[in-house]
Formats: C-alpha cells, structure tokens, sequence
C-alpha cells in the first residue's frame, strides 16, 4: 500500500510525528516571544497516547493564559522587584509603595527569593512567616510580608507566569488584638489641653484634631483656600505626605549623614495627595470658638509674613513653619508630645485625639451618619470604623447598670429607713 502523503498543518496547530528515535514528539503553539517570534513547546514521550495526553494539557494551559511563557522563568525575587518597581509604583500611593519596597527588600527576597515563581509553594511562605517571628519580627510585620506576596503573587498569575499564588494558599500568623484599650481624653482633660493650646503658635491646629477628629495628613495638607470662616466650616481635600529625601552630596564627597539630615538633600515626595476616598473628600462645620481661634491665627501668619519678608516660603498652608512652609509631620508630633507635657495630661498618641473627637460626638448624641461624615468614613466601612473609635466611657456604663437596676428591682429609697419602722416587727 501506498504511504499516505502528509500535508502542511496550518498556523497554529501542533505538529506531531514519530521520531527516528523511537520516540513521539509535538510541537505545541504556545503564542509569542517578546520579540514577535512564534513561540512552540517542544515535547516526547515514548507512546502517542501519553503524548496525547500532554499535548492537551498544554493546549489547554494556552488557551486559559496559565501556561508558562518563554523567556520568563522567573524567580521570586526577579519578580518582585519587577513588580515593585514597575507595576505597582506607579498605581499605588507612596505610602503603600513604602510598605511593599520594605517588605520586599527585607523579608521576602532574603526569604524566598531563590524559588522560581512558579514552583513555589505555600510552606516556603509559612516557614519564612516562623523564621520572621523567631528572629524577632512580631505578627504583624508577617502579616505585612503576607500581604506584599499575595498581591505581587496575585498579579504573576493573571499574567500566565505562575499557575496558582502560593501566598493565597498559605497561612499567616495571627495577630492579636491590643491588650490595651484605648483610653479617649475626657472633657474635663480636653479643657485642660484647650487652657495650654491657648499659649502656643498654631494654637487651631490642636483644636481641630481633638474638637473634629482631623488626621494629622489631613490638618497639615490644609490650605486657606480650603477654609470658609464666613460660613463656618472647612472642606478636606488633600493629605500631608511625610518627606522623602536622597542625598544632594557628591559621591566624590558623599556627606556620611543620612539623606534626611545630608545639607544638600532632596526632596523626592510630593508634599500633598489627595484623598483616596469619596468619603475623605468632605466638608466639616466649624464650631464657633474654632472659627474666632481661626481668623485670630490668619491675622498672625500675615505679621509673621511681614516680619519675615523675603525670608518667608508661601505656600497658602493654614498651618505652616515660622518662615512659612509646610509643618513636618515629625515635628508636629513632637509638639503634640510637649503639649501633653505641659498641660499636665498622661501621654498618648496624636492618633488618640481622633478617638477623643469621636467618642465625644457619641456622647453629645450625634446621628451615626453625621458622625461618619464628619470623621471621613466609607459607607460601607463606617460600622466598623464606629466600633474601633466610639469608645464608651465608665461613666455611661454605671448611668446604664442603674437605669437596669432601677427597672428589673425598682428604685432605690432615697433615704434611710428611719427608726418607727426598723422598731417594727
């Protein structure tokens, strides 16, 4: 019989023949090289069966967009830094960006940078979370690391070089909740805090957080153009960013300082971004007494431009530096730091103030939707931002366990029984 005449397959298709070694081959299309280039899997088995078999998962694997692209065996750490550099900079804030490049550089490529990406699994993820914790790095810096792998990991799949993310499959350490309650300054303390705000620069500043609830990004990113005094209320548009330097020296004559403290830093930050939310886009009402601190403040930041002349850096920022400019966060901090000190109030957190002003809107019986307005919560976030910042004061528990008392045993006499009726009986 005559030998069947073979055809050219079409673009695209495998081609599979029996070898002069014995054995089957296929040549799968896998799609495109970088360059353009057609892009074919070469494989063998010994029968045509268990090449059959194979040709169909890689077919298969192809046409989901799972299967391994050439040129792009990559290791974890090549991956990472790929992705921290050029995915995720560019669409994520610079705080975010921060926490990824740490966990990246001081975790994760250290740990496990060595597997390639798509061979590695979700116990070298759990023994790098150990290790973490036994040399010292508490839960949350795990989780952190976690984190950071999920998403890099998470875009490896989506984009065909990684079947499955071991980071998703893997389990991080719990993290325990904070053994300490947090303890909202009360009235008669806020009182105490507004008699030595009265003495200082920038007296409003501290106001607006204790009174309003302000983040401190958002106290510091706020500009006049932003404040209605007239009206009475102010619009919160932008954050403050914390500073970012490099080094300004020479490398022939590097400074041997840090970038932050080198005499010819850079700043590499923006100072401002805006709100990521809807719900941190938001206009606040002004009490009163803060509208008079306000204008009081506009009229010394004009003497302190005046008497600085040339000296003086605009910025239109409410609150700026003696020469004008925006406040670092860091030096906000500590002077938030010598305030409590000086009025005599225990130590706490800036953060701290936000719950104050939370709580006390609680307390004054503020509408929950007014509340999370005011405090910048998301709709569907606000419940649970209330259960974190509504703090329910001693005092209210006790006017409770009396009102329960009163009504599950009856009033209390209001005074002591007097002597006829303990005679009697």
């Amino acid at each position: 019989m005559a030998e069947k005449k073979r055809t050219r397959r079409a673009n695209g298709e495998t081609a599979v023949y029996f070898g002069k070694d014995g054995r089957w081959h296929a040549r799968v299309p896998m799609g495109y090289k970088d360059n353009g280039e057609p892009y074919r899997r070469h494989i063998t088995r010994p029968t045509e069966d268990a090449l059959a078999a194979e040709v169909k998962r890689l077919e298969k694997q192809r046409d989901q967009g799972t299967a391994q692209q050439p040129g792009k065996l990559w290791t974890v750490e090549k991956w990472l830094w790929h992705w921290v550099e050029n995915i995720a900079k560019d669409v994520v804030s610079e705080n975010t960006y921060d926490g990824y490049e740490v966990a990246v550089r001081v975790h994760l490529v250290p740990g496990i940078g060595k597997h390639r990406i798509d061979r590695l699994e979700p116990e070298h993820l759990e023994s790098l979370y150990r290790r973490m914790q036994k040399n010292g790095s508490k839960a949350a810096t795990a989780h952190q690391a976690h984190r950071t792998a999920r998403t890099a990991l998470g875009e490896a799949v989506r984009r065909g070089h990684a079947a499955k993310n071991a980071a998703a499959l893997a389990k991080p350490p719990r993290v325990e909740e904070p053994e300490e309650e947090i303890d909202p300054y009360s009235v008669e303390e806020v009182k105490s805090l507004l008699i030595e705000v009265n003495k200082r620069r920038n007296s409003a500043r501290w106001m607006l957080a204790l009174a309003l609830g302000l983040r401190q990004g958002e106290t510091l990113g706020l500009r006049w153009v932003d404040v209605d005094l007239d009206h009475e209320y102010l619009k919160l548009r932008r954050n403050r960013l914390r500073p970012k330097y490099e080094h300004g020296c020479k490398e022939a004559a590097p400074c041997g300082r840090k970038a932050g403290y080198c005499p010819d830093r850079k700043q590499v930050r923006r100072e401002t971004k805006n709100t990521k939310s809807r719900a941190g886009r938001r206009a606040v009402p002004l009490p009163g007494p803060l509208v008079v601190m306000l204008r009081k403040h506009k009229v010394v930041q004009a003497r302190e431009r005046k008497t600085a002349g040339n000296l003086w850096t605009e910025s239109d920022y409410v609150f700026t530096k003696p020469l004008g400019g925006p406040l670092s966060p860091n030096t906000d901090y500590h002077d938030w730091k010598k305030l409590l000190e000086a009025a005599g109030v225990r130590d706490a957190r800036l953060h701290d103030a936000r719950h104050t002003a939370a709580t006390v809107l609680m307390l004054l019986g503020i509408l929950d939707r007014v509340i999370d307005q005011i405090m910048g919560w998301e709709a569907g976030t606000s419940s649970r931002m209330r259960a974190r910042y509504l703090h329910v004061p001693d005092a209210m528990l006790k006017e409770v366990a009396q009102k329960l008392a009163d009504a599950i045993w009856g009033p209390a006499p209001n005074a002591p029984m007097d002597k006829d009726q303990n005679n009697e009986g």
